[in-house]
């Protein structure tokens, strides 16, 4: 009997559009169009378990083998990097880490800035990669408004339309990296589930990306 493959899924935007692409590939998954509040959900046949989590948990549920395989953003695979195989960019859910702030800051004044984030690993190597000496400052909420209140210089954030920051008086001054949404796998189950293989082969052909060697 073929092992069941467990599945973390992003909660949102990243779910509904990961159903989408799973239903291009050829999947089924009318059986998780009307949830509920259910968060565990098993396919018809018995060979897929999609557990619905939050992003910062899916790294945590693959890493810790509680999941074979993990869909969630970039932003959340660079603040957690380790324990896990990434292997396809899905192409969607796209939008960028930028330097942001109101518009008299000067990104080329060399005293020491503060900046505010909910990524700091993220802002921390961009900044000691321009050899600047910067003081993070983390912030949970919104951080739009850091800047504004004289909290902080500028901030690191996620930006995709704009439109949060114009609304803050905000602008950008410097783009950090792109961010779109990513597979990643267990270590473990990799070799131990050869269907895994097959799943990903299934999502490539319609992503169109070459998949991570497997190691």
């Amino acid at each position: 009997m073929v092992e069941q493959v467990t599945i973390a899924l992003t909660k949102g935007r990243i779910e509904k559009e990961t159903l989408a692409l799973l239903e291009k590939a050829g999947f089924d998954m009318s059986f998780m169009m009307e949830k509920g509040r259910n968060l565990i959900f098993e396919s018809p046949d018995g060979q897929f378990r999609f557990l619905l989590v939050k992003a910062p948990d899916v790294t945590t549920y693959v890493r810790h083998g509680v999941a074979d395989l993990g869909i969630v953003g970039k932003d959340v695979l660079i603040e957690h990097p380790t324990g896990f195989l990434e292997m396809l960019d899905l192409n969607f859910g796209l939008c960028k880490f930028s330097v942001a702030s109101i518009p008299t800051y000067n990104p080329s004044d060399h005293k020491r800035k503060r900046i505010a984030t909910k990524y700091p690993t993220v802002a921390m190597e961009y900044f000691n990669k321009k050899g600047e000496d910067v003081e993070i400052i983390s912030i949970q909420g919104s951080v739009e408004i850091a800047p504004v209140l004289g909290l902080a210089d500028a901030i690191v954030d996620i930006v995709e339309t704009g439109n949060t920051l114009v609304a803050n008086g905000l602008v950008v001054f410097e783009d950090i990296c792109r961010i779109s949404t990513r597979l990643i796998v267990n270590k473990a189950s990799i070799k131990n589930k050869p269907q895994i293989r097959e799943f990903i082969e299934k999502l490539e052909t319609i992503v169109g990306n070459e998949e991570v060697p497997f190691t």
